[in-house]
């Protein structure tokens, strides 16, 4: 039971991470928004998700992808169907989520979703939330206020479900006091290895036995198809990067774009909330309303104590430990009473009774920064961006057309194309069908190159987008053809390895006889390594994890006897012997490390209930696959 738990756990935590992504991970707006007709690849339960919907999510992570491992990762591994189905597993996951939430009827109130958003660091200046800085962010992201806190209410309730579901496993003490102690069980083990090396001069090879080989395997002796390319890259970061601009236009892009550099009105202030919400009954509105007054009244009388009655009696768990304390806001970020009730307020000035569809409120008003404009100084690098990215986005969408037109009709060259888009012509090392770096490492791009066309024609491949914004047109400089190296040159690797393959055997079936004799109980005479003391957890001199897995594997509880012995095959043809001679606790133990393994046994326990959760939803909404979509060559 330790094995598999200790070998499979990074696995169940994987599943985990790819199931619990956030919801902004692909924006759950268009799961629910977005549904398939013929092109449906999956129905999971009452929702559909369409081709168009996975060859997006698809692209997404692909870009996701290189941004985090870089330009440099195969392309294979980008667009393998191993991929597209991981996608896809991810949106089905997605997709019971939501129909389960909706069933669940998990709601996440206005006061629940301004708390979360005002958290966001990426919303806050050196005075705290912005709104200004909030709306500005949103729209860089093309994305509403609105649209925004839709997903994140979503998100909220999806983590609520999966926070209900992870909490609720409970691992039961006597089985995490087992496998605390089998994770810090020390085994002190010696070695015995038996090498292919020590065999060498026992195997004679026949004298064909290489030209057999050789003919057998004649696809491991060939040197693919390769070629070297000239390439011209037309770029809109280049473009942007090397954009001009003048001080004049400056100067008018600031007095146009005027209400964008305008900071709004924001106000501080503080609450005490009595809870009753929208559907409370009479009686619940009558109390709530008479514990409100009742501060007030005390309030009225010593308004300094407000941060004071706000911790003892506020009923909103986002402010009332820190004394009601909202931080800065500016119109727009609470409901429309409170907006109004703080708007007509003046600095230390508290508010009377103020209802929402969360209950009763009484503010104050703490402080006001009036409406103000940013100087051109402060924001002048900000527009000169701006204008360098607009100008260079006009300036690539005016080219790429035209790039792409005269890399086609001048099929025989780049350099006039070169000369008219002040471009360099640049060199690539050899490229093979499969192999390549950087932006040439498109399949696209190398399918092109390596067609009849490029290749034989001697014609350029056309203008092909191999990012974002990127066209690249390439020709061929320089062509191999596949080719078999001479058996003659590869003679003595050939030997070199049937030898080392046989001398591997040889090794392992000597070991595996020693073995036999050791378990047997005869007497054999080995040159045993010095004894190494080795946990599952690791340490010093660590043995291969195949052979760490055997050491552990061995039973040496109750009238087992030691030493003993079990035996692994390992890399490059060693047989190894391990003798376990002596098990004890491990001696650096001590209590923090033990209730970090007792923490890892009940995550553990967690991620397996929440698999086995999610597995019961599967059931509950059923998912059909439709394979001849999904493997259309059109998805990938």
């Amino acid at each position: 039971m330790f094995d598999i738990v200790q070998n499979n756990r990074k696995v169940v935590q994987a599943i985990l991470v790819l199931i619990t992504l956030p919801f902004a991970f692909f924006g759950i707006e268009s799961f629910v928004s977005r549904s398939g007709g013929d092109d449906t690849v999956a129905k999971v339960g009452s929702m559909k998700i369409s081709q168009q919907e996975l060859q997006s999510a698809v692209r997404e992570q692909q870009d996701r992808l290189r941004q985090q491992f870089g330009r440099e990762l195969p392309q294979e591994m980008l667009d393998s169907p191993e991929m597209r189905r991981a996608v896809l597993d991810n949106l089905i996951t997605q997709r019971i989520l939501v129909q389960e939430i909706a069933q669940s009827r998990l709601l996440v109130g206005d006061t629940q979703l301004s708390a979360a958003i005002q958290e966001v660091p990426a919303f806050h200046d050196e005075q705290g939330f912005s709104r200004q800085r909030y709306d500005s962010l949103l729209a860089g992201q093309g994305m509403s206020p609105e649209a925004f806190e839709q997903r994140l209410r979503q998100e909220i309730q999806q983590q609520q479900l999966l926070g209900a579901v992870r909490e609720s496993a409970a691992p039961i003490p006597a089985a995490a006091q087992r496998w605390t102690a089998a994770m810090q069980e020390v085994r002190s083990v010696e070695e015995v290895r038996f090498k292919p090396a020590q065999f060498f001069a026992e195997i004679n090879l026949a004298a064909d036995a290489a030209r057999k080989y050789y003919d057998a395997n004649g696809k491991l002796f060939e040197v693919p198809e390769q070629l070297r390319a000239e390439y011209l890259v037309l770029s809109q970061d280049a473009l942007i990067a090397q954009a001009t601009f003048s001080e004049q236009e400056v100067a008018s892009w600031y007095q146009t774009h005027a209400d964008q550099y305008r900071q709004p009105e924001e106000r501080h202030a503080s609450h005490i909330l009595m809870a009753a919400g929208r559907d409370a009954d009479a009686a619940t509105l009558k109390a709530a309303q008479a514990r409100a007054e009742k501060i007030l009244a005390e309030l009225r009388q010593k308004p300094e104590d407000f941060a004071r009655l706000a911790r003892e009696n506020s009923q909103d768990p986002g402010s009332a430990q820190q004394g009601g304390e909202l931080g800065w806001f500016a119109r727009g970020a609470m409901v429309k009473p409170f907006e109004e009730a703080v708007f007509a307020l003046k600095p230390g000035e508290i508010s009377d009774l103020v209802q929402t569809d969360f209950g009763f409120h009484i503010i104050k008003l703490q402080d006001v920064k009036s409406e103000q404009q940013r100087p051109l100084a402060e924001v002048r690098d900000e527009i000169v961006e701006a204008i360098k990215h607009k100008t260079g986005a006009q300036q690539y969408a005016e080219q790429a057309e035209a790039f792409g037109n005269m890399v086609y009709e001048q099929a025989d060259t780049l350099q006039p194309t070169a000369e008219k888009f002040k471009l360099t012509v640049q060199q690539s090392d050899w490229l093979a069908r499969d192999q390549a770096a950087g932006l040439l490492n498109n399949p696209r791009l190398l399918a092109a190159l390596f067609s009849d066309d490029v290749v034989k024609e001697k014609h350029n491949t056309e203008a092909i987008e191999v990012a974002p914004n990127t066209l690249l047109a390439a020709r061929i400089i320089e062509h191999k053809p596949a080719a078999r190296l001479p058996f003659d040159e590869v003679k003595a690797d050939i030997e070199q390895r049937l030898i080392h393959d046989e001398a591997a055997k040889l090794a392992q079936k000597q070991g595996e006889a020693e073995l036999s004799r050791l378990n047997k109980g005869e007497g054999v005479t080995l040159a045993w390594g010095e004894p190494r003391q080795v946990s599952r957890k690791g340490g010093e001199g660590l043995p291969p994890a195949a052979a760490l897995r055997a050491i552990f594997k061995l039973n040496v509880g109750g009238s087992q006897k030691l030493p003993v012995y079990t035996g692994v095959a390992l890399g490059e043809g060693d047989y190894a012997l391990y003798r376990i001679g002596q098990v004890l606790p491990r001696a650096d133990a001590d209590e923090t490390q033990t209730k970090n393994l007792q923490g890892e046994y009940a995550r553990i326990v967690a991620e397996e209930e929440f698999s086995a959760w999610l597995a019961s939803l599967r059931q509950k909404y059923p998912v059909e696959i439709k394979k001849a979509v999904l493997e259309r060559k059109d998805t990938q």
